[in-house]
């Protein structure tokens, strides 16, 4: 398992097509905050591709890009989940999280 010295976060779930935009705007609001309290901290949200039927697999992306050599470490991954109890009102699945160590 990783340390979190060099890894980035990647967390995916599904929403109810009528709830894209309202969690759009919380994962960008509480991702803006981690941003705040973490400098160097990058962040995205990403779409499915293509995705047809009622429900939107969206993605969440977190990393050090700041070139100071850094990771989620646990205690910002713990952050990250409670930022993101907002959207549990939301969620159609639960949130999957995964985890990947850079090789560079």
């Amino acid at each position: 398992m990783s340390d979190g010295s060099h890894c980035e976060l990647y967390v995916y779930y599904r929403v109810a097509q009528d709830h894209v935009l309202p969690a759009l705007r919380t994962v960008r609001d509480f991702q803006r905050g981690l941003r705040e309290q973490h400098p160097g901290l990058t962040t995205r949200v990403l779409q499915r591709s293509a995705e047809r039927g009622e429900g939107v697999t969206l993605m969440e992306i977190y990393a050090f890009g700041d070139g100071r050599n850094s990771g989620i470490d646990t205690a910002l991954r713990s952050g990250i989940e409670d930022a993101a109890a907002a959207l549990a009102p939301m969620l159609s699945s639960p949130r999957q999280t995964e985890v990947f160590d850079a090789l560079d």
